[in-house]
């Protein structure tokens, strides 16, 4: 029986933040609301071993809708870096849903934006995301994805997501071909 081929790892993995790496605090303005996901730090862990850059890829609506300021957005995002050490870039959408812009996951603009700061071709990234849209994002550009469901996660998405994880650092696994 020949080998089993191994998994190219990405050359980045891009990162919801809202679901995936912390608590979804709808429209969260205060770096004291920052909770942070099991499974986060153990798999941002193994992504570093790895050598795998990061960056993290947000749509934040709340900025187009009046309930938060792009100043707010930046302190949360420090919050995350101090919690969970460097995350690469933040690169966030700050568009409403019906603004046509081509940032907003699921378009791709976020994705290719990010690559783009890494260095890195984004058909060759992999995208974790707790919802579809991470998912169709990542369909777009040609890139993997790992869907890791939450309550907010509707059953179709879980269903037709091309890989699926109970928690954060599963994905990871998956994305790394970990036994």
């Amino acid at each position: 029986m020949p080998p089993m081929p191994l998994v190219q790892p990405p050359a980045a993995v891009l990162l919801d933040r809202d679901g995936t790496l912390v608590a979804d605090v709808p429209y969260n303005g205060d770096p004291d609301k920052v909770a942070v996901l099991p499974g986060v730090p153990e798999g941002l862990a193994r992504l570093r071993a790895a050598g795998v850059p990061t960056a993290v890829v947000s749509n934040q609506s709340g900025i187009a809708r009046g309930l938060l300021t792009g100043k707010q957005v930046d302190a949360v995002n420090r919050r995350l870096d101090q919690l969970l050490g460097p995350l690469g870039p933040f690169v966030i959408c700050p568009h409403g849903r019906d603004d046509g812009c081509g940032c907003r996951k699921p378009a791709s603009g976020l994705l290719r934006r990010a690559a783009e700061l890494l260095g890195v071709a984004v058909e060759r990234c992999a995208v974790i995301g707790d919802i579809g849209a991470d998912v169709e994002a990542a369909a777009a550009v040609g890139a993997r994805s790992v869907l890791v469901p939450t309550e907010a996660t509707r059953v179709e998405e879980i269903s037709t997501a091309p890989a699926v994880a109970t928690r954060f650092d599963e994905a990871v696994d998956i994305l790394l071909g970990a036994p």
